[in-house]
């Protein structure tokens, strides 16, 4: 027997991405959100409420970057997606966590994230169910310490979470347990 929710926005696994842009003071601004991922190729959608600083950062700059928190980043990556901008300016710096300049875009690049795409703002649509921001990545660094023998990023070494939006948790990931266009192969014999 399956038991009736209604409308709630009970979809997982979810992403945990790091939203990283310059206030107008040049300082850092980082925010977690977890309503957005890839659309197509080289885009990504992010949903966004209004009010949130880093929507009119993304207005004034025109870029930002998107990154995959480690598990060892998980407290000061919470705190970045519940402290606001807004009514706390210093939110950044309070982390301890280092950025440097992106040479490609307009936006930081923070050193403790192990995977960044660096993105340009292609499109802000304003909906009923909130704003949408749709990025360009212009490119995507990650840290060696996450490359295969191969020089590939391994999706095991970024030892990143996932947002559970039922019970408002944290969830790790890192074990492989299939391969994608091959496990299910089988079937296609039937």
């Amino acid at each position: 027997m399956k038991k009736d929710f209604g409308v709630k926005p009970y979809l997982f696994p979810m992403p945990a991405y790091m939203i990283g842009t310059y206030n107008e003071d040049d300082t850092v601004d980082v925010m977690m959100m977890a309503w957005g991922g890839i659309c197509a190729g080289d885009m990504v959608a992010l949903n966004l409420e209004e009010e949130h600083k880093t929507v009119a950062n993304l207005k004034a700059r025109g870029a930002f970057t998107l990154a995959m928190p480690g598990r060892d980043t998980l407290e000061v990556s919470d705190f970045l997606g519940i402290a606001s901008a807004n009514k706390m300016p210093d939110k950044f710096e309070r982390t301890g966590l280092h950025a440097v300049k992106s040479s490609r875009v307009d936006a930081p690049v923070i050193e403790e994230y192990p995977v960044t795409l660096e993105c340009t703002v292609e499109k802000m649509e304003d909906e009923p169910y909130g704003l949408r921001v749709l990025g360009r990545i212009v490119n995507v660094m990650a840290d060696e310490k996450v490359l295969d023998e191969q020089g590939r990023i391994d999706a095991g070494k970024i030892d990143t979470f996932l947002f559970d939006q039922m019970r408002s948790g944290y969830y790790a990931v890192g074990e492989k347990i299939g391969q994608a266009w091959h496990s299910g192969a089988g079937l296609m014999k039937k």
